[in-house]
């Protein structure tokens, strides 16, 4: 990414704030016409979609207008027309995605179970000197500046939002030009991800896992017994339970979410180069021991952070075959193991050479990371067995953990 490039990188910038009881009834109301609007349109182009038509954006607005003038959908009129429209553009890019083949097929939006939010664009808000007030209300909101917006620039959307423990946050989105590349740098780095230990890295260092889940578990299953006592439906008691529980999941999520921003971070300002493996993380959840486990480890999060914050500044991330067998092969022969399991923690190749299992990974992750950047090699080298055979004529195995 050029330093030209930079400057045009669009940021979000979340903070929390406490609406008035008139700025929280009136955000529920349209966070309640957001959703309505969604399924509606969502229906629609699914009965077009049964009989082989297509509806685009512009045929789903014409039937929001319509909805707003019959009787039963007039209290659409009653909120801020234009999140009605953005929750339109989203499903637009929803089918775009599915039609790619980038995402399922677009699913309905539950009133208990989706995402509170509302996105509003610059003719919908008004922002002065660090005040802003939404369209259909009379106060700016109350919002807690945690950290300063860029100076000189204006947010081009809002999305205001509720999480399911009932604390509200509004996020802006703003040209951030504070983002530029980093200073070139020789620094290279192999990442081997597990469970003992959250990360392993090339140079030999082992980043501690936190395991936030199992820390708060007791916590979290003393409110789960709690909300399991109590009756079914939508009751007050059962409502207090239930934002009990996700005062604690919100918990342990902040802690995870916090530590993957501040590892990530040092990770890219230090190196110039990342090479982690392309693990597929939906496919190993299944698995019932480990799945809690993997699920807390939160790998897809930390490759997320690391992609986007590697295209911010200017570095590059590597992502290589997840078949390859790092755990087996020797970093300083290249001889292939026949076998590998999960228990052996520290092993000898025929060379002499002793390693750590994780650390002796992640240093051939980092070689074949560098070699498929550098030539455009695939990630499987052409690497020798004790019997002889090619690695590259094995049965690929799933890499362990």
């Amino acid at each position: 990414m050029s330093r030209e490039e930079a400057t045009h990188v669009k940021r979000a910038f979340k903070y929390r704030f406490y609406p008035t009881d008139a700025q929280a009834a009136e955000l529920s109301r349209t966070f309640g016409c957001v959703r309505k609007v969604y399924n509606l349109a969502l229906a629609a182009r699914t009965e077009a979609w049964m009989r082989q038509e297509r509806v685009n954006y512009n045929q789903t607005s014409a039937m929001l207008t319509a909805w707003k003038k019959t009787e039963e959908l007039a209290y659409l009129n009653d909120v801020s027309s234009v999140p009605l429209q953005q929750a339109l553009r989203h499903l637009q890019t929803a089918f775009t995605n599915f039609f790619g083949k980038r995402a399922r097929y677009p699913r309905f939006k539950s009133r208990k179970k989706s995402r509170k939010s509302a996105e509003y664009t610059a003719s919908a808000f008004r922002f002065r000197d660090g005040r802003l007030t939404l369209a259909k209300m009379a106060q700016p909101l109350d919002i807690v500046w945690s950290r300063p917006l860029p100076e000189g620039v204006l947010p081009s959307t809002v999305t205001v939002s509720q999480d399911a423990a009932g604390r509200w946050y509004v996020s802006l989105l703003c040209e951030d030009p504070s983002v530029q590349p980093l200073p070139a740098t020789e620094a290279a780095v192999g990442i081997d991800i597990g469970l003992d230990h959250l990360l392993t890295l090339s140079t030999g260092e082992k980043v501690f896992n936190p395991r936030h889940e199992r820390r708060d578990r007791g916590r979290l299953a003393q409110a789960q017994r709690r909300l399991a006592r109590k009756a079914g439906g939508g009751g007050a008691n059962r409502r207090k339970a239930r934002g009990k529980v996700a005062k604690v999941y919100a918990r342990i999520t902040d802690r995870r979410r916090d530590h993957l921003h501040k590892l990530t971070t040092r990770l890219v300002r230090e190196n110039q180069t990342i090479v982690i493996e392309d693990l597929v993380v939906r496919n190993m959840v299944k698995n019932g021991h480990l799945a809690r486990a993997i699920s807390d480890a939160a790998w897809s999060e930390f490759r997320g952070m690391l992609e986007y914050k590697g295209r911010w500044y200017g570095r590059e991330v590597i992502a290589i075959d997840r078949w390859f067998p790092s755990s087996k092969l020797c970093s300083a022969c290249g001889t292939l193991q026949d076998r590998m399991p999960l228990g052996v923690r520290v092993w000898t190749c025929d060379c002499g050479a002793t390693h750590d299992r994780d650390v002796n990974a992640a240093k051939n992750i980092l070689a074949v990371g560098l070699t498929a950047s550098v030539c455009g090699a695939g990630v499987r080298p052409q690497r020798s067995t004790p019997g002889g055979q090619s690695a590259m004529k094995q049965k690929p195995l799933r890499r362990e953990l």
